[in-house]
């Protein structure tokens, strides 16, 4: 199912078909992008809905993808230590990094050891912008998430981080715990090249219906916000969320 030129629904009948469509779809961008340009900008999403993406990325793929050539870098984290259950860098390196032959520098975190989360954000935004420094987009994928809510990565329904036109990565505290957290921006998420939006569960029917009803506003229901102007945006939608 399309809406417009650059948005797409995919509809599965569980997150295990979902997961394992999303997997061979990402193999694929990924062989074709290093074949044309010799490496691969991937942001990954936390939450609990890609970790079984992420296991068979690292199982089923791990031999096909050439991981030397990928760099990993994150949508949001929680501003916790990178060994807490609640880091996205955590759930990320348990289910797939560990697993792959991936480089140590291919490897980007969203640093937490800093006093201030707004240090952090700060140099964090220096290292995509020197990693993106010759070219004039930005990530090849983007996967993301979306809470009962609206909120994607951590943007949330009414942050100021939602009006910003220029920085990449912000510090922000949101309703929700760990409150402190690191998000990437608009500014960065709507340059890149493709955006997967991972859905899964019946609490998000009505979040996703404010998605695409054209009436609602990005303040108001965040992930309606991303929507790259060069780029694509699919949404891997299973069976739990109705027609919308």
């Amino acid at each position: 199912m399309v809406y417009g030129l650059n948005r797409e629904v995919r509809r599965f009948a569980d997150l295990n078909e979902l997961s394992a469509s999303a997997a061979e779809d990402i193999n694929r961008l990924i062989v074709r992008a290093v074949r044309l340009k010799s490496r691969f900008s991937l942001a990954l999403s936390g939450g609990t809905t890609p970790r079984l993406l992420y296991r068979i990325l690292g199982t089923t793929y791990r031999d096909k993808i050439p991981w030397k050539a990928v760099h990993f870098f994150w949508g949001d984290e929680r501003y916790v230590p990178h060994d807490d259950k609640d880091s996205n860098y955590h759930m990320a390196k348990e289910s797939l990094l560990e697993i792959i032959p991936v480089p140590v520098e291919n490897v980007h975190p969203i640093p937490t050891t800093y006093a201030e989360p707004a240090e952090a954000a700060e140099l964090y935004e220096k290292e995509l912008r020197k990693f993106f420094d010759t070219t004039g987009d930005t990530f090849d994928l983007v996967l993301l998430g979306m809470g009962k809510e609206g909120h994607t990565a951590s943007l949330f329904p009414e942050s100021p981080a939602l009006a910003e036109t220029n920085r990449w990565a912000l510090a922000v505290e949101v309703a929700a715990n760990p409150p402190k957290r690191i998000t990437l921006t608009y500014p960065v998420l709507n340059r890149a090249d493709a955006v997967y939006f991972l859905i899964s569960g019946q609490e998000k029917a009505e979040a996703i219906a404010r998605v695409f009803d054209t009436s609602t506003y990005s303040h108001s229901c965040p992930a309606k916000g991303v929507n790259p102007s060069n780029g694509k945006v699919v949404w891997w939608i299973d069976s739990s969320i109705p027609d919308f």
